[in-house]
Formats: structure tokens, sequence, C-alpha cells
């Protein structure tokens, strides 16, 4: 079996972020997510949705078989238990694919990196332009 990892914030899930998981699973049998930390969310705007609830929201999809919370220490430790053959980074992610594989490699977690090139096309594909939409609608 085929394990494929995937992660991100989830923050206001949307179509985008089902099409990132439904790409991801593609790749192969099994597909765990780790939902981040509120804490670790430096590189944008904290989650406005707690992350306990979108761990819920994450692990209520259908196509998703376990998601579990990251660590707040070090991104590599549940990578340790989960083991995957295949991790999923979205078009949008910080990531670099060869680096992050070289990581893996020194830590005993032989993985392929796989970017998923698109995302989905629509007016409230993101948190964003959610916010956005909002804001317009009731700011």
């Amino acid at each position: 079996m085929t394990r494929i990892l995937a992660t991100g914030t989830f923050d206001l899930l949307h179509p985008g972020h089902i099409y990132f998981l439904a790409q991801a699973r593609t790749l192969g049998d099994e597909l765990f997510v780790i939902v981040a930390r509120d804490s670790n969310v430096t590189h944008k705007p904290k989650p406005i949705v707690p992350e306990e609830q979108r761990l819920e929201m994450v692990s209520a999809l259908g196509i998703v078989d376990k998601a579990l919370l990251g660590s707040e220490k070090d991104m590599f430790e549940p990578l340790k238990q989960i083991r995957p053959d295949i991790i999923a980074l979205g078009y949008d992610q910080r990531f670099d694919a060869e680096i992050l594989e070289k990581e893996l490699g020194k830590r005993g977690l032989p993985a392929n990196v796989v970017r998923i090139p698109l995302s989905k096309q629509c007016p409230l594909c993101s948190t964003g332009a959610i916010i956005k939409e909002v804001l317009k609608r009731y700011g």
C-alpha cells in the first residue's frame, strides 16, 4: 500500500483544499493529513478556525484516511509515525521539494515529494478570497 501525506492549515475549508487533497489521494492508497498547529502558522495570518476544529473538519472528509495535528516542536516528528511513501505539496506551499527530500533522507524517511501543480479555479477557492468576500458583504 502506498501511503500519501499532505499537510496544510486548512483554515476556512474550501473547494481548493478539497481539490488538493483529492489530487494527493490519487497518488496512492492511503491519505494521511497533518493539520498545522495554530502556533506554527507564521507565514500568513493566524487561522480563524482553531486547530482542533480544523482537524475535525479534515478528519470528516471521505478522501482522508487519517488526520492528525502536527508537532509544535519538530515538523518531522509525526512523519516518523506515519512513514509516508509520498509527500504531496500544494502548488503554493513554501517547501522546496528537493531540499525536503534530502532532509527526509537524513532522518531515515525516504519519501518522494510531489508537488500538485495546480489549484482549483473558482471565486471562493482560497481562504483569502473568502475573507475578502465576507468583509465586502458584512464588513
